[in-house]
């Protein structure tokens, strides 16, 4: 991977606007620029940070677009290398026109992500800010900014790198042990070696407690209706979402598939999904349905169920109990439920206390609705809000990305291997080997221990421009 060469791209999304942005960064960037510039400024000599009007031109001086041209000095820029962003007219034809007279000069079209790669490779960001980049690129709801914009300015890094350096106090206190035993007394692991490494423990749990919650800010979470068939599940998704989108029929088993909608709740997005009715005695497309929607339940760590408050349990509410009161398959918190007692237009024949047993003391509120009438529904979407915005996950910077949390979790299973070891008077040797372990783990997550394909991977995600 080189740095030696100039590379350029559009900054700015394509199609008509009032501007777009073409970013060159290099070496030669200032030169090149200044080649296929003509203003009242020598682009080649301006000081940083300012801004300077005049026209691109192509090799035969003909004129391809008026700009602005903006200098960034080295290393007080975006990449730590001299860069020059030149704001042109938008639409498609004139920021291509300025890239083209950039190519021509001696710049190359920079790959995905290549200018935050190299902000990384320079050090004016660390991985998990580089990464942070995309994230608020991305951000579909305010919550999710904010949790990149602080990751951006370096949150979770500086938890991580005060985690790391203690990691590496100790690492270094042992090795010196195993290396210079009889000059120490010969005592290989240090007595602090236990507390030092709970302590990092119980900060990288408190990391990853939040983790399920910042993905679903990152990521949006998938919440699944569900419940025995007839209750009134599409009838509350249409309540929810606002509008008449999924078929609503006094025939049991109408919902075949899923029907999901986006919805953002206190800041998350959700994808809201109607899901068939579970039921034993199905065939055809109704059981392919009912196939689908234990699968959505079984990914998601909170669920919405559905009961005819109006009528008395049915064994087939029972059924959905018992599969609802079950571990969720692959996410990490237990799965807390909210039962919507719906019909409360009818007449209440059922209440909280009454489903409560049925769930095995899985965490959940009751709420009494009425799709129908809307009655309730605002209460219920506080309480789904409730839960998406739990205060326990926010009491630290959150680990919203998969990587990052996978990294972290192979670090706390070292530091356990670690601890292990400390107790049981293992070599220190095998102390230092774990906690190495750790110590790579987590430089993963800020990039100080991370290979070449690993990078291309992370960055080639990236749009060009950025």
């Amino acid at each position: 991977m080189t740095l030696s060469d100039t590379i350029a791209a559009i900054a700015t999304s394509p199609g008509a606007a009032g501007l777009a942005v073409v970013r060159l960064s290099g070496p030669s960037a200032l030169g090149i620029a200044a080649s296929v510039f003509r203003g009242g400024t020598a682009l080649a000599e301006a000081r940083s940070h300012t801004l300077h009007h005049g026209w691109i031109v192509g090799a035969d001086g003909g004129r391809i677009d008026e700009v602005v041209a903006a200098i960034f000095r080295a290393p007080r820029s975006y990449t730590r290398e001299d860069v020059v962003e030149l704001s042109c007219h938008g639409g498609r034809l004139s920021a291509a026109g300025v890239l083209e007279a950039l190519i021509a000069a001696g710049a190359r079209l920079a790959r995905p992500g290549e200018f935050t790669l190299r902000a990384f490779l320079n050090g004016r960001l660390d991985l998990a800010q580089a990464e942070a980049v995309a994230d608020v690129i991305h951000a579909e709801t305010e919550a999710a900014r904010g949790l990149a914009l602080g990751q951006l300015a370096g949150d979770l890094s500086r938890r991580l790198e005060a985690l790391s350096e203690r990691i590496a106090d100790l690492l270094a206190e042992v090795e010196a042990r195993v290396d210079f035993a009889e000059d120490v007394g010969g005592v290989e692991i240090p007595p602090r070696a236990r507390d030092d490494i709970a302590v990092v423990d119980a900060a990288l749990a408190a990391l990853l407690e939040g983790a399920a919650y910042g993905r679903a800010l990152r990521e949006g979470l998938r919440l699944p209706i569900v419940g025995r068939p007839n209750v009134g599940k599409s009838s509350l998704f249409n309540a929810l979402i606002g509008e008449e989108r999924a078929i609503v029929t006094p025939e049991a088993g109408t919902t075949r598939d899923r029907v999901s909608e986006p919805l953002e709740i206190r800041g998350v997005r959700v994808l809201i999904s109607d899901t068939a009715g579970l039921r034993a005695e199905a065939g055809g497309v109704e059981a392919i349905g009912i196939a689908r929607a234990r699968e959505t339940l079984a990914e998601s760590p909170l669920a919405v169920w559905v009961v005819d408050a109006s009528e008395p349990l049915e064994r087939e509410d029972r059924e959905v109990a018992a599969l609802l009161s079950a571990e969720p398959a692959r996410a990490a918190p237990p799965r807390r439920l909210v039962v919507a007692l719906n019909k409360s237009d009818r007449g209440s024949r059922l209440v909280a206390a009454d489903v409560a047993p049925l769930l095995n003391g899985a965490e959940h509120r009751a709420v009494s609705v009425s799709a129908l009438s809307g009655a309730g529904v605002g209460e219920l979407r506080d309480v789904l809000g409730t839960y998406l915005s739990d205060s326990r996950s926010s009491a630290h910077p959150a680990v919203s990305n998969p990587r990052h949390a996978e990294a972290l979790s192979r670090a706390r299973a070292a530091l356990t291997r670690a601890s292990s070891a400390a107790f049981d008077g293992a070599p220190g040797e095998i102390l230092a080997l774990e906690l190495r372990e750790s110590l790579a783990a987590i430089g993963e997550v800020t990039g100080r221990s991370i290979g070449h394909d690993l990078l291309e991977r992370i960055f080639s995600r990236f749009c060009v421009g950025k």
